[in-house]
């Protein structure tokens, strides 16, 4: 594999990180017509298949929804690569395990901790409309009414922005990493090419988009071989995705955002490459091989509020993470939850969402289209009048109308009898997060994702990827006043929170979550269960969940429902169980965390049933 030269830091020479990628490459097994899956041989000893949702000791952590990507970004770990390199190294991985949540068709959002600074920097690598993308885009031209979200935007080519995930991974890697691109990716190529063990996650995953898969030749191909979803206990081998990470390691980015990849991916989108005996409409968009080469990530300030003696850093916009956590935090800072019963501890966790969603929603958008008062929305002074709105004993009738951000001073007014609207929800509860630290100290929070679980069902021929469909973000129906209008360039807005955060300016925790628009939520409750009601993270994220949205109903978790549904209906609120229109999953999230504590000792927790379970690692178990 060819060195990318690059400055190299934090006690790992370049050339020792070439010498471990390489040893981390296995021998490549014969190339297949497609990816296959093949039986199971009798031992998988070099296919990591054991989860484990917490670990604990020093040396460096780790913390994804998949043994092999946490296995990989261990590794790195291990031979001296930082948290940064490690990260890209389980996020490449993922790409191959848990494609139908990421990969370099996608997006998201990268913050980092910096231990020799003591700052922490976020990167947007979120996915961008198409420059000919139009404000009437989803409407169906054949009769002047919005496009059925299902299966018509969510399958389709005008669904597509242009792929940001590659580009954050050569940002982050430039800025704070010690190995190379090609180094990194080298452990998620051995994957690729050797093949993982398929659980029942991916299997369940993959006849949940069927329909979608088999309208699309090379889809069909890749994820239906013999006309089935892979079986659980087979290995699945994806030889393209393979060499498409050779192709990037030996040429760089520029691979991918020119040239003949590029062409590729503009072509499909503009006209896809459907099966012939498809019902599916498919939608063609708007992608150009330009909208590929001017890609750009955004180096950003991330969103600050303190609570509670904590700073707690998230994603600012195009990302509603940080601000709407923050702003929810700085409503609950004004009770003490740690007095309360753990109802009414939730009720006033579940009331300050609703508020700040509904903040969300009239506000924030991207920054380079639209005005957004981040300051504004997480000053204390306009926390204390949105708190103001939140009655202790008795849930407000949803949805509540967002605060005034021109006009405000801390001081509780009389009640507005303003009414309140409700955003549609069209965030898909797919995406993926992983959480590193490593020895000296450096820290990351990623969330990346193709949007739908599956994408836009595309994989791009002969390269074994999946195309997101990211721009069903954008709200399907334009509106000049909206701040999430489709706009051409413009970021939609997301709801991803990979947050970190500090107490007496050292790290203290960093959590994530997939989960769409109750990314939000899942945050939120696992640093109200985290820091107010005393649980450890281990309890933080195994409790269940619920998410209010400023909607009528709260959405929870059946076993949320059973021990607090009671209660919290005296108060008011409406519970109806979790699940959404294209799996039969009640649950809500899949979070990571990482919680560093004295003497450098690192708690790596992950999922202990959700999403079949999550996978921590630690470089030195004690």
């Amino acid at each position: 594999m060819p060195h990318l030269a690059r400055r190299v830091t934090a006690g790992v020479s370049a050339a020792s990180g070439l010498a471990v990628a390489a040893a981390l490459v296995a021998t490549p097994v014969p190339a297949q017509s497609a990816a296959q899956a093949a039986p199971a041989p009798s031992t998988t000893s070099d296919r990591p298949t054991v989860k484990d949702p917490t670990a604990v000791g020093k040396g460096g952590a780790i913390s994804t929804v998949d043994p092999e990507a946490s296995a990989a970004g261990l590794k790195v770990l291990k031979a001296g690569g930082n948290a940064v390199d490690a990260a890209v190294a389980a996020a490449a991985t993922l790409g191959v395990t848990e494609p139908y949540s990421a990969g370099i068709g996608g997006g998201g959002y990268f913050v980092y901790y910096n231990a020799k600074s003591g700052k922490v920097r976020t990167l947007d690598g979120r996915e961008t409309a198409p420059m000919k993308m139009p404000q009437d885009a989803f409407i169906d031209p054949a009769t002047g009414k919005p496009y059925t979200f299902t299966p018509d935007l969510v399958t389709s080519g005008a669904s597509v922005g242009t792929p940001g995930t590659l580009a954050t991974w050569d940002k982050a890697l430039g800025n704070w990493g010690t190995w190379s691109l090609g180094e990194v990716l080298a452990p998620a190529t051995k994957v690729a090419r050797r093949g993982f063990k398929v659980d029942e996650t991916f299997r369940q995953q993959t006849l949940d988009n069927e329909v979608r898969f088999a309208a699309f030749k090379d889809s069909k191909k890749l994820f239906l071989p013999q006309g089935d979803a892979p079986k659980i206990g087979s290995i699945f081998r994806n030889p393209e995705l393979a060499d498409t990470y050779d192709l990037i390691a030996q040429r760089g980015t520029k691979a991918f955002y020119r040239g003949k990849l590029a062409r590729l991916m503009s072509e499909v989108v503009r006209k896809p490459r459907t099966t012939k005996n498809t019902d599916l409409p498919v939608p063609a968009g708007w992608l150009t091989a330009r909208d590929l080469r001017d890609y750009k990530v955004r180096s950003q300030r991330a969103a600050r509020t303190s609570y509670r003696g904590h700073d707690v850093y998230g994603m600012a916009p195009s990302s509603s993470g940080g601000t709407t956590v923050g702003e929810a935090l700085n409503i609950l800072e004004r009770y003490d939850l740690s007095a309360m019963t753990p109802e009414q501890a939730l009720h006033h966790y579940l009331e300050a969402s609703a508020l700040a969603y509904a903040d969300r929603g009239k506000y924030v958008g991207d920054p380079a289209f639209v005005d957004v008062p981040t300051k504004r929305l997480l000053d204390d002074r306009f926390a204390v009048e949105r708190a103001c709105s939140l009655n202790p004993t008795k849930a407000a009738t949803k949805p509540v109308p967002a605060g005034d951000v021109t006009s405000y001073d801390g001081v509780c007014t009389a009640a507005s009898s303003a009414k309140g609207t409700t955003d549609a929800d069209t965030e898909n509860i797919s995406t993926t997060n992983l959480t590193v630290a490593d020895q000296w100290g450096n820290v990351v929070e990623y969330t990346l994702t193709i949007e739908q679980t599956g994408g836009s069902g595309m994989v791009v021929p002969g390269y074994g990827f999946l195309l997101n469909n990211e721009l069903t973000d954008f709200s399907t129906v334009y509106d000049a006043a909206d701040p999430n209008r489709i706009q051409p360039g413009k970021r939609p807005r997301s709801s991803m929170s990979p947050t970190i955060v500090l107490k007496d300016g050292k790290p203290f925790l960093a959590l994530g979550s997939p989960g769409g628009s109750t990314i939000i939520t899942t945050v939120l409750q696992m640093l109200v269960n985290r820091i107010d009601l005393g649980m450890t993270i281990e309890e933080a994220i195994a409790a269940p969940r619920a998410t209010q949205r400023n909607t009528a109903n709260v959405t929870a978790e059946p076993e949320f429902i059973a021990t607090y549904g009671p209660a919290l209906t005296a108060l008011g609120h409406t519970l109806v169980p979790a699940g959404d229109a294209f799996t039969s999953a009640a649950e809500i999230g899949a979070a990571t965390a990482i919680e560093l504590g004295p003497k450098n000792r690192m708690t790596a927790v992950a999922e202990p049933s959700r999403r079949g379970k999550g996978s921590a690692k630690v470089v030195d178990a004690r």
